[in-house]
């Protein structure tokens, strides 16, 4: 009884449908798909399709709550993450295992502070470039001037 009552509220009542007029829709359908190629006989045949491959770093997750609403980021953005799916804590052994990796994480965290030490990933430095020495110059010079030398095209 209560399942019938909540089908008959979800229905739209005929007197609040929409009127479509389906020329003006046909004609924008042409205006914005390519024609169809007929094969032999009278098939139709679509165009080519091609399938987007999902994001590699998201696992997918069916039953996940999708939220229309894109905010932007801001100064909060940076320390926020997404707490994880019911998949993600089965794959990493658990809510206990997650509990105890985010413990020994804060002390790793905690210990480098204490200690000073140098990141784990550093940023590259770069070095000037190598220079020859007068010798070496002066070897170059003398092995370009008896003819062995190729010239570089720039």
């Amino acid at each position: 009884m209560m399942l019938a009552g909540m089908a008959q509220a979800q229905q739209v009542p005929p007197a609040q449908v929409p009127v479509v007029d389906t020329a003006a829709q046909a004609e924008v359908a042409q205006d914005t798909l390519p024609p169809p190629t007929q094969a032999d006989g009278n098939v139709t045949t679509l165009g080519e399709v091609r399938a987007l491959k999902p994001e590699e770093d998201e696992p997918l997750d069916l039953y996940r709550f999708k939220n229309p609403v894109q905010a932007q980021s801001n100064r909060f953005s940076k320390s926020w993450s997404e707490p994880p799916t019911p998949e993600q804590v089965s794959m990493s052994g658990g809510y206990l295992m997650m509990g105890i990796n985010y413990g020994l994480m804060a002390a790793a965290k905690g210990l480098h502070k204490l200690t000073n030490g140098r990141d784990q990933i550093q940023s590259a430095i770069a070095r000037p470039p190598p220079e020859l020495t007068e010798q070496q110059q002066r070897r170059a010079a003398a092995f370009c001037e008896a003819g062995d030398c190729v010239e570089e095209e720039r």
